[in-house]
């Protein structure tokens, strides 16, 4: 599906340091579906596109709601949105799309962290609506920096929704251990959030004995690497023959668009999957921050933005 344009109906703060946009067709149309968990890419500016994930109820079909953290270590994206985007702005978005589906199950626990509860609420809507059995905990440095708390504490669904502030009390605070130390194949489990929040999550599931296949999670942006050690390589285009060379400093994707080839991306960084390509030989050396561990072993795919190769060549499906 192309891209579309949106109007800014409304911009909120939301918390500190984190605003709310609601976005609608201009002429009041209804907006493609989407489901609890789906993101938008949202073109900030000339060459700049950043993923927000969708945080209203699913049902609705007038608006998207995106919430936006001013990140001081922004690469740009969040500063345009803060300070550039305005109530009656027109974005270019894309349509909406999953990447972290909920999946059936007797019970689902949902685990936010900061700005992470954007596809959590919406997941948490979702449920409510369908009566299905969960418990949201959200956890967040204080109060003040909680986005839609407000929202939350009005909603049907409030009493299933634990707040946990690390300036609360010991009592208050998020235990973890306690929460799952029981692993049960009839719940799913869901975390969002800061890189560490979710691997804190998901590594302690999984020391409790949850299988990896029940944890599901979403990073906003991909973990620093270490690049010191990086060296070229060569990529072959199959359909052609082709081949290039991949210097240490430079990305595939780059690579490839110099030479004609071109490979849609978006985040850039190994979050989105948009830019996913076929490994047809070769091992490549996952940077990614979307591919689960199972999937990165049959590494029969890569993400060219960020990954390389283990190797001195991969033959990519292209």
């Amino acid at each position: 599906m192309s891209d579309l344009y949106v109007k800014v109906v409304r911009k909120t703060r939301e918390a500190l340091d984190i605003a709310g946009f609601e976005l609608a067709a201009p002429d009041g149309a209804p907006l493609p579906p989407f489901s609890a968990g789906a993101h938008i890419d949202v073109h900030v500016c000339d060459g700049l596109v950043r993923q927000y994930s969708l945080c209203n109820d699913p049902r609705e079909t007038h608006r998207y709601l995106i919430g936006v953290l001013r990140d001081p270590h922004s690469r740009g994206g969040s500063a345009a949105m803060h300070e550039g985007v305005r109530e009656g702005d027109m974005l270019r978005i894309s349509a909406p799309k999953n990447h972290f589906p909920l999946v059936p199950a007797r019970r689902s626990l949902l685990f936010a962290g900061g700005i992470g509860v954007t596809p959590i609420l919406c997941m948490a809507e979702r449920l409510a609506h369908a009566d299905a059995h969960f418990a949201m905990h959200y956890c967040t440095r204080e109060p003040a920096r909680t986005a839609f708390h407000e929202r939350i504490l009005a909603s049907s669904f409030a009493g299933r929704v634990q707040f946990h502030f690390d300036t609360g009390a010991a009592s208050e605070k998020l235990d973890l251990p306690a929460l799952i130390a029981t692993p049960d194949s009839d719940t799913q489990l869901y975390v969002c959030g800061p890189g560490g929040f979710i691997e804190h999550v998901a590594n302690t599931a999984k020391g409790l004995g949850w299988d990896s296949a029940q944890i599901h999670f979403e990073y906003f942006a991909a973990k620093a690497q270490d690049r010191s050690a990086d060296a070229a390589f060569d990529v072959t285009i199959a359909s052609s023959g082709r081949t290039f060379t991949v210097p240490a400093d430079r990305s595939v994707v780059a690579v490839l668009a110099a030479n004609g080839v071109d490979v849609p991306t978006s985040c850039g960084e190994g979050v989105c999957g948009t830019c996913i390509t076929r490994v047809l030989e070769g091992l490549p050396a996952h940077r990614d921050a979307y591919f689960t561990d199972e999937e990165k072993a049959k590494n029969d795919q890569f993400t060219p933005c960020c990954s390389r190769a283990l190797g001195k060549r991969l033959v990519l499906d292209l």
